[in-house]
């Protein structure tokens, strides 16, 4: 957490105040946000006087995109934040919006407004990288197709769970298979598609396959609409601060005990990769 949602939203809040503005000035307060950079002074200089072109995404990185700058060195030419666990990307208007505790990196623009990067527990970082042929930072070259874009699409999913023993929920939640998911949207798409966790990912017949497929292609974009999932930690806001409410849609994450609003049965709980999954014994097999 956050998961592809989430970090859509928080990309797509972030675009519009970015986007064709230049970096004026950056500050980090601590050097755990930047732990990947020799030094807090190289990403500093890499980010200084940078123009922004656009944002992107890859699975549950977010990527800006910079030009060459006053110096006229157009290396590197992206700077990638990943949120962790509890990290936040804040937008703010101007340097006298209060700045939240445990805010480490600050980038201030050429119109005064600030992006703020705040983490408590600074699992998540940033960093300045290179783009490789498929145009996606060197350093996600690892990460399998996106997850959104593959959504309704049999045959990449297909490809990420053939031929595999691993239960169907932690192939999907390989960051090295398809890009995004996470513990909380594979419970819903495999609700969704009537298919239980613990199953081999490769026992999956075709009708199977396509049916998780489509249910990709119906939640993450659900999910976004609704500007993510908020859980009881707090810890997911939106880049203003709010929280999503698509906690609100939630079929069985998190409900173990609760009815399946399917056919009314408890919902189990079992351990998957140490982690915990809820799904319903009669509606997914």
């Amino acid at each position: 957490m956050p998961e592809l949602p989430e970090v859509e939203v928080v990309r797509r809040d972030l675009d519009p105040v970015v986007a064709g503005r230049t970096i004026v000035a950056v500050e980090v307060g601590r050097d755990r946000a930047v732990r990947r950079e020799a030094s807090i002074g190289a990403y500093v200089d890499a980010l200084s006087g940078r123009p922004v072109t656009r944002t992107d995404r890859v699975g549950k990185f977010l990527v800006v995109h910079l030009g060459i700058g006053d110096g006229g060195t157009p290396r590197p030419d992206v700077v990638v934040v990943h949120l962790g666990m509890s990290g936040q990307l804040r937008t703010a208007a101007g340097g006298d919006d209060p700045r939240l505790a445990h805010t480490h990196v600050v980038w201030v623009l050429d119109d005064g407004a600030e992006v703020r990067f705040v983490d408590p527990r600074t699992f998540g970082h940033t960093w300045t990288d290179r783009t490789g042929a498929d145009g996606r930072p060197t350093t996600t070259a690892h990460l399998g197709p996106d997850a959104l874009a593959a959504g309704g699409a049999a045959d990449v999913v297909a490809a990420a769970l053939a031929g595999r023993r691993v239960a169907v929920k932690l192939r999907l939640m390989d960051q090295t298979a398809l890009a995004g998911l996470g513990n909380i949207y594979t419970d819903e798409i495999l609700f969704r598609a009537g298919v239980a966790p613990h199953r081999p990912a490769g026992s999956l017949g075709a009708a199977e396959v396509a049916a998780v497929a489509d249910a990709i292609h119906e939640i993450l974009p659900a999910a976004i609409a609704a500007r993510g999932s908020s859980l009881g930690d707090g810890q997911y806001v939106d880049g203003a601060g709010r929280p999503g409410t698509y906690q609100e849609q939630h079929a069985v994450h998190a409900k173990a005990g609760r009815p399946c609003p399917g056919c009314g049965r408890p919902l189990a709980r079992l351990k998957l990769g140490g982690r915990s999954s809820t799904f319903c014994p009669g509606c997914q097999v």
